[in-house]
Order: structure tokens, then sequence, then C-alpha cells
């Protein structure tokens, strides 16, 4: 008995081992996946079939469907929303406005959302034929419902129940999602898909949401913590972060901003930023060694100038201005370039009481 038991036991690891390897031969091999880093330079895979030409219009079914699914969802903007009234509107996977137009609107009201940054959707309407999402509460504050109840006091008079009444917001913006004829059936992975070029679904934080948006070159050196010539300050915040120091100079007529990383003995960068580019990067190592780089290894696109010296005339009428009333709204003041503004108007006269003083005269006070 004992010798059959001895036995088994040695028989035993063999039959397992010649087990396990049939399996592992029998098993498919494993999927290669890819890295966070390695997906982030390939372009977003699309997860749904595209929408077919000939499909109907949504019913009501879907409508609450897809208002249920996206309202109050938080999502990472690939794109710069302007602030105020101007929103983006997209269409057949092209936005609008872009390029000059945007940048011109961005230099005028500014940004409500930049890309990476998380966005809520806030709210949803379905027209006839477009789509509209609001962000982040969209640029106008909506009435709550019982800011819609008015009540009649005496003699009828109306008796508001609240004083908060529908403002603007300008830390919010919309967009657009428009479709040729009328909003066709569509599931919400098929929307998501459509919505891509402009809100991601997928990111999973805002580092990872921002990369995908720069280009392949700064992505890596963005990955690699290091700075190129010709990114921009929000480029080198993602590569380094926060400077622990920064100190503003001039050169010349040109003034700028050196920002510090690193303190000896370890090696230490002199990031210097014009405006909002990077110019010069000096790494000074830790044997003494001094890297120096100023030539262009990035170019962004930039707003054009003629956009920019238009950016006055797109002004609107309520805008503030330093001008005082009266002066000339193109260049103030121009001497050379011809009549100067009109001198502002005297004051109307005032009928005095008989025997008032007139102007410069004196008048002696008894004490």
């Amino acid at each position: 008995m004992l010798r059959l038991r001895v036995a088994s036991l040695l028989v035993l690891p063999t039959a397992l081992i010649y087990g396990e390897s049939a399996n592992q031969a029998a098993a498919p091999a494993p999927a290669v996946t890819q890295s966070s880093s390695d997906s982030q330079t390939q372009p977003l895979a699309r997860s749904a079939e595209p929408i077919p030409g000939d499909a109907p219009r949504m019913s009501r079914q879907t409508r609450y469907q897809i208002i249920h699914d996206f309202e109050t969802q938080l999502v990472y903007s690939r794109a710069m929303f302007p602030m105020g009234s101007k929103g983006l509107k997209l269409k057949d996977g092209a936005l609008t406005p872009d390029g000059k137009d945007l940048q011109a609107i961005l230099a005028l009201y500014g940004p409500s959302i930049r890309p990476g940054d998380p966005a809520h959707i806030s709210f949803i309407r379905i027209h006839d034929d477009h789509i509209h999402f609001d962000l982040n509460g969209g640029p106008v504050r909506r009435k709550k419902w019982y800011q819609h109840i008015e009540v009649s006091g005496a003699g009828g008079t109306p008796v508001p129940l609240s004083n908060d009444e529908s403002v603007q917001n300008p830390h919010g913006s919309y967009l657009d999602i428009y479709f040729d004829k009328y909003v066709p059936e569509m599931s919400a992975a098929q929307l998501r898909d459509l919505l891509l070029p402009v809100l991601d679904f997928n990111a999973k934080n805002k580092e990872q949401a921002y990369l995908a948006t720069v280009p392949p070159i700064v992505k890596k050196a963005i990955e690699e913590h290091r700075v190129l010539v010709g990114m921009n300050s929000e480029m080198v915040l993602h590569a380094k972060g926060k400077a622990p120091k920064k100190v503003r100079e001039r050169e010349g007529d040109t003034e700028y901003e050196e920002w510090i990383y690193g303190e000896p003995p370890q090696d230490v960068d002199f990031v210097r930023i014009v405006g909002d580019e990077v110019v010069r990067v000096e790494t000074m190592k830790v044997g003494g060694e001094k890297i120096v780089r100023t030539a262009k290894e990035v170019t962004l696109p930039k707003p054009d100038k003629e956009e920019e010296a238009k950016k006055d005339e797109d002004r609107p009428a309520n805008a503030p201005t330093m001008r005082r009333p009266g002066e000339d709204p193109e260049n103030v003041p121009k001497p050379t370039q011809g009549t100067n503004p009109l001198p502002p108007m005297p004051p109307p006269d005032i009928p005095q009481p008989p025997g008032a003083p007139g102007p410069g005269e004196m008048v002696a006070r008894a004490r």
C-alpha cells in the first residue's frame, strides 16, 4: 500500500506538468496590448458603426435615451471653447469657428474651456436639424422651475418669488452638432463618435485628454518631461509642472520671464518665455556644462496679425474703454495724422442772482 502511494505521488507532478503544457498549446496566444503612452499616439478609434445615410428621424424614445445618457456627464475637451455667447458648431467633422476666426474671438472674449480641461454636460436639447449641448452651465444660467411661477397680489400686481433671474454665465459655453436635413436615428455610441473631434469620452484624466490634442513631437517631449523651443506656457506646465522660481527681466525692448526648474547640485533648467512662446532653454549640468538651445524645435499656429489688428473693430458697443468722451477711437492722439479731437463743450451758462460776483472776482467776507 505504501509503495502504491509513493508511485502515485511520483506520477502526479509529471501528469500536471504535461497537462499544463497541453493546455498552453491548445489555448490561443494572449493579445498584445499597447501601453497607455503607445495608445495615445494612435488616433482614437471609433466604437460604433457609422450612421447610414437613409436613417429615419430620431424617435421620441431615442431622444429620451440620448438625454439620459449624456446629460450630467463629465467629459474632457479636445478643443478651445470661447467664453460668452460664442460657442462652437460641428458638422461633418469640421469645427467652426476655427483658425483665425477662433483666435480673434478668443482674443476678444477669452477662453472658457481649454483642451484637456474637464467639461460638464449640463443641458441637452434636440432640435430639428442639430443637437445643442450646454457645457459648464452654458453661456446663460437657466431658471429654476419655481422661478417660472408668478403670484399676483392685491390688485393683480405680480409678486416675484425670487430675485434670481436668468443672467449671463461667463464661465460656460456650448456646442451645436448639425446634420444635413434632420437629426437621424442613432445610438449613444454613434453620437460619441460624432463628438470625438471636440469631446473625449474615453480619457481617464486631464493629462491623457490634453496629450491627444498636441502634435506628436510635443506629446513625446511632455511624456519625457522635456521643454522644446517653440512650446507655449501651457505645454511647459504639462511637461515640467509649475516653476518653483520665476524671474521677470528685460533685454532691450523685449520683456521676458525666466522659469527656473531645479537647484544645485542637480541639473537646473532656465526656460525663457516671451509672450506665450518659449524662445530659449538653458540647462546647467551638474559637472558645469552649459547647454543653450535657441533654434525653434516646434512650430505652433499663431493668429494672423491682420486679424489681431481687427480686434478693435469687433468689440461690442458697450465694451469698456480707457478713452475719454470725444476722443478718436482709432488712434488717440494723432496730431501728425489729421485734426485733433474736438475739445469738450463748455458747460452751459447758469443764470446768477443779481449782485453775484463775476468770474475771477473776489468777495470779501466780514468776520
